[in-house]
């Protein structure tokens, strides 16, 4: 791949300073110049002021100048346009829906077992014997490893996909019915998801926290503060297979803890493949909230575009 990960992004919300403490709660830590960083990846999550919540830009890491000058070919090649930054990385509109895709060298992300790893008892494999499960003891909020995914609405789909493999290298993991796509550009099963609907519009983040139970404890922290802000979870995705639980930050956009993850090493074989809407979502957890698949805000968004248009 010319990419290797998901490096950071831009997040535009109306009421900014809310907006980030929810992400101080959610576990992310505040860096000295303003953005949000995660334990393994560093600073990923920058927050900006914009008329409506959206997603202003998704950043990925490539390894050097070479394949930054690979996208700026295949971007030629698709009469893209890209811009040039100081630092040397480029930036290109996706095509349908505005988001800026910017490419930059950065270094692999690289991540250690946590030291305090749980190991789980299971019929016939007592692999924590003698001793109680350190995750009772656990306190305080998540502290998300990694920026696992951004996923947005399209109104073109078809083009959306050719955006991200044709011009930024990105492989399509799963598929479902022409209406949600999972596509990587590292050995996570997903790094971008797209939904095709009307309305092109944020619909959340994903990070990656080290178990279930962490996921559990972020929520316990969360929903202490706010109980409204509860979306969907606990369950397990059926597309990447993760464990997942949704929560709602104060501009309506949806952030998520992750586990589990399918993993798809760059040189293995995978059977990309295009499942029924009975599979896009869940394999098990509680029914899908309808504000889940329509959040409540997407008619104030639709206007929003229809003033700018």
């Amino acid at each position: 791949m010319t990419v290797h990960g998901l490096a950071e992004m831009t997040l535009g919300v109306p009421n900014v300073d809310a907006t980030r403490q929810f992400y101080r709660e959610f576990g992310l830590a505040e860096s000295d110049n303003g953005m949000f960083a995660t334990a393994d990846g560093g600073d990923q999550l920058r927050i900006v002021e914009t008329p409506y919540r959206q997603l202003v830009e998704f950043a990925l890491a490539a390894d050097d100048a070479d394949d930054i000058a690979r996208i700026r070919s295949a971007a030629a090649a698709h009469d893209i346009v890209v811009i040039d930054h100081d630092d040397g990385s480029i930036s290109m509109r996706e095509p349908i829906v505005g988001i800026s895709a910017k490419v930059t060298v950065r270094p692999r992300i690289v991540q250690a077992e946590p030291y305090n790893w749980k190991a789980m008892n299971s019929p016939g494999n007592a692999a924590r014997s003698g001793t109680r499960a350190p995750a009772i003891f656990d306190q305080g909020p998540a502290r998300p490893r990694k920026l696992g995914h951004v996923l947005y609405t399209t109104t073109d789909f078809d083009a959306s996909i050719r955006f991200l493999t044709d011009v930024l290298g990105f492989k399509v993991s799963d598929t479902s019915a022409g209406m949600i796509a999972f596509l990587r550009c590292s050995p996570d099963h997903h790094n971008v998801g797209l939904i095709n609907a009307p309305v092109p519009f944020f619909h959340h983040s994903s990070w990656q926290v080290n178990d279930v139970d962490e996921i559990g404890q972020g929520a316990q922290s969360l929903l202490a503060v706010d109980p409204t802000r509860d979306i969907w979870g606990l369950g397990r995705h059926f597309l990447g297979s993760n464990l997942f639980w949704y929560f709602r930050d104060p501009a309506g956009n949806f952030a998520e803890y992750y586990a589990d993850l399918d993993q798809i090493p760059e040189d293995a074989e995978w059977d990309a493949q295009d499942w029924a809407p009975d599979k896009a979502l869940y394999a098990w957890g509680p029914p899908v909230p309808k504000n889940f698949v329509h959040p409540s805000d997407v008619e104030e968004i639709a206007a929003a575009l229809q003033g700018v248009s």
